[in-house]
């Protein structure tokens, strides 16, 4: 029989396979070498499934949990199979994922139809329902039944979301450019999702289920620990932020991305904009305010966030807003204050570990800051970083009554950090953009996918960093906010959510061309596909209507044309 030659990254050889074989075929003959069970592989790099079948040659990498497109396929497939549990035990109802959390999707069980005040119920949950939720899920795993994958003209799979009670991810299909949309079916229940799926039930071994405000949180293995599910810790400050985000969309009229793309398609962008930047206005003076009323303790704030999450415009927005309450902020920059080069700590590989809190020289930071807000003259430091010591920088401070100071950093939030310091003197604020709107009903856009297009747009345009540089470091810029920001967020007083409701459509205008020119050739090259796939369903802004974006806003620290100094 004639076979075809494929070479498997995996085991650094070529293999011989028959015409039409099922990537999983290949994947059980060989040893492919992943730490974890095979999910599914890099093919030419761009993801498939294993049901993918061969018919000419191929470079094909297998992937497991450990991998992120892995382990974006795992939850794609575990919200799916919640999906159809719930309709099971909710016939009248539709199951929606409203927000990323930390250690989880958030979901909820809604009534198909709006009520009489134009919107949808959400059913209470009690901790039974979500018991029975998880049972009926943990009895399909054990069937092991099949995600079955077929293209199906865009009117038709239309009709099959809207009966289902998606009028959203109705609206995309009927909308999208493409005159197929994939449509995958479990136990006779149909509904799409924005990628690669796996083979069947059987591999979704491992999860959890458990109460979470009105509805419950689904968890999948741990990002850095993909043998158990991430740990759950209930976060009262997020909780927050997630209510007033639907609040503010509420106030916008804005319930979802076909919402989105209708005011921007008939011309809506402009007063979106003005209310969403005046929303994000008031949080900052909220913010300013909170401070104020506690100005005779508070007397350092320090402010952390993860990458591209608009920090820097944050920090000198809340200063604004402290000048009009008579508070005068000194910033000090925590990057001054990292030990001698030949002292810094090393990471697993023997590399420097800048990131760790141990770069940083902590008996000199908190001894400066308790002669700061002593009262006595202090001369601040600079860090030479081509030398790689601290030298003197002729920067003389002493606080007055009307001053505080301001310290933004990625370890802000570590009370380690200031250990020596008296903690009531310290006001902690959480800068992130903690939200997004999702795709549809159940699909959710990744709040870290945002801040990547964010990211992407700023470097390429101020710091000559190509979108492929950018997309193949940002796991390592993942691994260390893992580390060194997320376990410390709940320790800040207030989280300031830097999203804006109108920024994919404006970050598609500038990001599309750069994901567009990354070449087929690129192990960056799936990613960009990926990122493209979920930006084809966004309509862009025009220049015209970027015009309108405010030079203070957050945004503008990216997309350039800020009156912030930087």
């Amino acid at each position: 029989m004639e076979t075809i030659q494929i070479f498997c990254e995996n085991t650094s050889s070529l293999h011989d396979i028959r015409p039409g074989a099922r990537l999983s075929e290949l994947c059980k003959t060989i040893d492919h070498k992943c730490k974890y069970r095979a999910l599914g592989a890099i093919v030419d790099n761009q993801l498939k499934e294993l049901s993918y079948n061969v018919y000419s040659p191929h470079i094909i990498k297998f992937i497991d949990m450990s991998h992120p497109d892995g382990r974006r396929m795992y939850i794609r497939s575990l919200s799916f199979l919640a999906q159809r549990c719930a309709l099971d035990l909710f016939p009248e109802h539709r199951l929606t994922f409203n927000y990323s959390l930390p250690s989880g999707l958030y979901g909820e069980i809604i009534e198909k139809k709006k009520g009489e005040d134009g919107k949808y119920k959400a059913l209470r949950l009690s901790a039974e329902q979500v018991a029975l939720l998880k049972s009926k899920m943990e009895e399909y795993v054990e069937l092991d039944l099949p995600f079955i994958k077929k293209k199906l003209p865009k009117d038709i799979a239309s009709s099959i979301f809207r009966e289902n009670g998606y009028q959203a991810k109705a609206i995309l299909a009927e909308e999208s450019k493409q005159y197929f949309i994939s449509t995958y079916y479990l136990d006779g229940y149909a509904d799409t999702y924005y990628g690669p799926l796996l083979d069947s039930t059987g591999y979704l071994n491992l999860f959890d289920v458990i109460p979470y405000s009105n509805g419950f949180c689904l968890q999948a293995p741990s990002t850095s620990e993909p043998w158990k599910v991430a740990d759950y810790k209930y976060q009262d400050k997020l909780n927050e932020i997630f209510k007033e985000h639907s609040e503010w969309n509420d106030i916008l009229g804005i319930e979802s991305l076909a919402h989105l793309n209708k005011a921007v398609s008939i011309g809506k962008t402009a007063p979106v904009i003005q209310i969403a930047e005046a929303l994000h206005e008031r949080k900052y003076a909220n913010i300013a305010d909170m401070i104020h009323n506690r100005r005779d303790q508070v007397k350092l704030v320090l402010i952390a966030g993860p990458s591209s999450s608009g920090k820097t415009t944050s920090s000198n927005r809340i200063a604004i807003q402290c000048r009009t309450l008579g508070i005068n902020p000194i910033v000090i920059e925590m990057d001054n204050y990292f030990v001698s080069r030949d002292k810094t700590p090393l990471d697993e590989n023997g590399e420097y570990d800048f990131e760790s809190l141990y770069a940083m020289d902590l008996e000199f930071l908190n001894q400066q800051l308790n002669d700061i807000l002593a009262g006595k003259e202090v001369e601040l430091p600079k860090f030479d970083f081509v030398k790689g010591e601290r030298i003197p920088s002729g920067r003389k401070i002493r606080m007055t009554e009307k001053d505080i100071l301001i310290m933004e950093g990625i370890h802000a939030l570590n009370k380690e950090l200031t250990k020596d310091l008296d903690q009531s003197k310290l006001f902690r604020i959480y800068v992130s953009a903690l939200t997004s709107l999702s795709l549809d009903e159940n699909n959710v856009i990744s709040t870290t996918d945002c801040r990547l297009l964010r990211r992407m747009v700023r470097d390429a345009r101020t710091r000559g960093v190509s979108p492929e540089e950018t997309i193949l470091r940002w796991p390592s810029v993942r691994r260390g906010e893992e580390k060194n920001i997320f376990p410390f967020q709940e320790n800040a007083d207030v989280m300031f959510n830097s999203s804006l409701i109108f920024e994919l459509p404006l970050l598609k205008y500038y990001a599309e061309p750069h994901l567009n020119r990354i070449p087929v050739t690129s192990p960056a090259y799936s990613e960009s596909v990926r990122m493209l796939k979920f930006l084809s369903h966004i309509t862009p802004l025009t220049p015209e209507e970027i015009v309108a974006v405010p030079p203070t806003s957050v945004l503008r620290e990216f997309i350039g044309g800020s009156s912030i100094k930087y």
